[in-house]
């Protein structure tokens, strides 16, 4: 969600890369937020294919005020030191 408050918008490939998810495991997570109308999707014929683009609800970016923000405010990400990133 915090993905889709910064970009708008994000096709489903982008979305799942941006996030270090993995679709076949984490399509559920999505479907969720999607039920609960806290993200929308939608989807596009584009040749043979169908895109699927995600976008995040009014309900979704108000919970990410009131919820997500706070929290990465209290508990920010450690990023990980140089040295550990490169093994």
């Amino acid at each position: 969600m915090m993905a889709l408050t910064k970009y708008g918008e994000l096709n489903q490939t982008k979305l799942v890369s941006y996030c270090g998810m993995n679709l076949s495991k984490h399509r559920e997570i999505l479907d969720d937020l999607e039920r609960k109308n806290l993200i929308a999707k939608e989807e596009k014929p584009w040749g043979k294919k169908t895109v699927t683009n995600y976008k995040i609800t009014s309900k979704g970016i108000e919970f990410c005020k009131m919820i997500l923000e706070p929290y990465e405010d209290m508990f920010p990400r450690i990023e990980p030191k140089e040295e550990e990133r490169q093994g």
